[in-house]
């Protein structure tokens, strides 16, 4: 079938889903929930296919890999955006003009959501969800290395979709090839709105090339400042977790930013790194204050690429820093407007932090890794937005509507 045919379908499809009720789509997602759980071992296998094409080695290997765990928590997520209230239909301005029309703005869906990202089959089954909920269909642009996961993911929603009665063109895969992802780019009239979710080159390629409107879902170069005021054993914790609990997310810390007179406690604040084997690549003073009270193989020196990377891997980078301008400065030049975080027991240095740090996600006295639509509270999420212009941080339900006006007269006409 050609793409044009595809993208047709859907939108299509998607104007059906206008007439579907809540109560129906909260069952159809509790069904799929319960097939994701009933079908764990064939997915399993078909994720297994995808994983046996790629190195272990590879900082995407982790994103790529479903377990038991993950997909019980993604069925989780999936009940929980069920439990949700619609976010369509909302009145968000309601007023009476001086002629007697009635205005009314109430929240609809955007109608058809392209979704391009690489090995994250989980995205397959969040986005769903999310689009589902808000009454969107979605074209679902996967890459190579997840589409054996991607395609059993899809056949068993399409599965769900036809025991209800539902048109299950509502969701489709699209092929995993370079040409699919240029004519959905390029789906004007079909395609409403695109979010890539990816590394910086997918998102920097999606933003140059699509003629259809993007929300771009930018790479974590993610920063922690351990402030002169930071608490040790506080601060140890914080950045041990937003770094290891799982390297290959966007939330992950890459790189620790700590005040000068607190580099003689790096090696207390490093210690639980080292029990996960992150290397550090530290500049000069904090190398000094860590060489011989952390594991020689893991300590290495910075250099200027050290700092602005996003690691995906068990790796950060430490910068010393005299003052709390200083650690803004670095933030300012080398984060992606994604997750920062300021460790202190200081109010005034906390409050200026977050004031004046330009990201999606501002921390105090927690770890970045809480940068996540479900631990938000909005049960899943679509993608983390660092622009500035729509949704901001994890997008959920609310954020992939739009809205329209609605205008009520009595044969008024202007003069």
């Amino acid at each position: 079938m050609e793409l044009k045919e595809i993208f047709s379908k859907v939108k299509a499809a998607g104007k059906e889903l206008a007439v579907v009720g809540d109560d129906t789509k909260n069952s159809i997602l509790h069904a799929v929930a319960d097939a994701i759980i009933a079908n764990k071992e064939s997915l399993l296998t078909a994720n297994a296919e995808d994983l046996s094409r790629m190195d272990k080695s590879n900082p995407l290997y982790d994103r790529l890999q479903l377990t038991d765990k993950r997909l019980e928590d993604i069925a989780s997520d999936m009940r929980h955006v069920a439990t949700l209230p619609s976010p369509l239909g909302k009145k968000t301005n309601e007023k009476v003009l001086a002629n007697g029309l009635r205005l009314c703005r109430v929240s609809v869906p955007f109608g058809v959501i392209g979704m391009i990202y690489e090995a994250r089959p989980n995205v397959s089954f969040d986005v769903f969800s999310l689009c589902f909920k808000s009454g969107n269909a979605c074209l679902l642009k996967g890459g190579r290395d997840a589409d054996s996961s991607n395609k059993a993911i899809v056949s068993l929603i399409h599965s769900v979709l036809r025991r209800f009665g539902i048109n299950e063109a509502v969701v489709e895969l699209l092929p995993a090839t370079h040409e699919a992802t240029g004519e959905l780019l390029s789906a004007v009239g079909y395609v409403d709105l695109c979010i890539p979710r990816g590394g910086k080159k997918l998102i920097e390629f999606v933003r140059d090339t699509a003629k259809v409107p993007v929300i771009e879902t930018g790479a974590g170069v993610v920063n922690t400042y351990f402030d002169e005021y930071g608490d040790l054993k506080m601060g140890a914790a914080i950045i041990n977790n937003a770094k290891t609990r799982r390297v290959s997310v966007c939330n992950a810390l890459d790189c620790l930013i700590v005040h000068e007179s607190r580099v003689k406690d790096l090696p207390e604040l490093c210690a639980p790194l080292s029990i996960s084997n992150v290397i550090v690549y530290a500049d000069d003073q904090a190398y000094s204050a860590l060489a011989g009270r952390y594991p020689e193989e893991l300590l290495r020196h910075s250099t200027p690429e050290s700092y602005g990377t996003e690691f995906m891997d068990y790796a950060i980078a430490i910068k010393t820093v005299p003052s709390l301008d200083a650690a803004l400065e670095h933030i300012s030049r080398y984060g992606s407007g994604h997750s920062e975080c300021i460790i202190t027991q200081n109010k005034e240095c906390a409050a200026e932090f977050q004031a004046k740090v330009d990201a999606a996600c501002v921390y105090w006295n927690a770890p970045t890794s809480f940068t996540d639509g479900a631990q938000f509270g909005l049960g899943a999420e679509i993608g983390i937005s660092t622009q500035k212009l729509g949704p901001r941080g994890p997008m959920a339900l609310e954020e992939i509507t739009t809205y329209k006006w609605l205008i009520e007269g009595e044969g008024q006409i202007r003069k």
